[in-house]
């Protein structure tokens, strides 16, 4: 699962991203409003962490821009700015949460979790799709109650795929996914098939449905009826 943190304090910039990344998210990080709009224009997301006092405006900008885009990231303000005013106006422009500095790391990790349950899967932890049984939280898969051993990759290249259901994701997308904006620097998506074909296999061999599907020249999705 993949974070933008919209931050210009360094050092609680990189304690964040430190944490996050300890925590098998994936976060890219950007301390400029230019810079998060080029990123929100370019990229999708599973949540953003939005400072509000940045050094070419305010992150209000940023939230009037995801609206104005009809962006879908859910969005967690971190902000040392307090006052009910300023809490209602971040909530009236989108907001899903506020927190105020200071905080504890491990409150803005609760925050995220649980914004990004509710963004994809209806609030739940635990996501079941007839035969497969993912625990968001846990990090874990069961297929027929029998738990299988998935990589860091696999398993949020699954997560991604049945967030998205019955969505064509190009070979890009989960390229970028997977490996933020360093897969701007790849000569190729060799590697997303590799991780495709990986994970199908396995869910195949613990006795799952094949509910990757190819579409051919486009990418790939998830086909669930339910």
């Amino acid at each position: 699962m993949k974070i933008l943190l919209i931050e210009d304090e360094q050092e609680l910039a990189e304690s964040i991203q430190t944490y996050l990344v300890d925590n098998d998210f994936i976060c890219e990080h950007t301390t400029h409003v230019y810079e998060a709009i080029e990123k929100i224009h370019q990229y999708e997301y599973d949540c953003i962490l939005l400072d509000l006092m940045l050094p070419d405006g305010d992150g209000f900008e940023i939230l009037k821009e995801l609206r104005k885009k009809e962006k879908t990231e859910g969005v967690i303000i971190i902000s040392a700015k307090n006052t009910l005013e300023t809490r209602l106006e971040g909530f009236h422009l989108g907001a899903d949460d506020y927190l105020t500095k200071p905080f504890h790391l491990s409150e803005l990790l609760v925050r995220v979790q649980a914004l990004i349950r509710r963004q994809n899967f209806k609030g739940n932890n635990c996501v079941i799709y007839n035969e497969i049984e993912i625990d968001v939280l846990a990090k874990t898969v069961k297929i027929n109650k029998n738990e299988i051993t998935l990589t860091k990759k696999e398993f949020v290249l699954l997560v991604y795929l049945v967030a998205n259901k019955n969505k064509v994701l190009s070979k890009s997308a989960i390229a970028e996914y997977l490996s933020g904006d360093m897969a701007d620097m790849l000569d190729n998506y060799d590697f997303v098939y590799a991780h495709i074909k990986n994970l199908k296999n396995k869910l195949r061999k613990a006795g799952s449905e094949d509910y990757i599907k190819t579409v051919y020249g486009l990418g790939y999705k998830w086909n669930y009826d339910e």
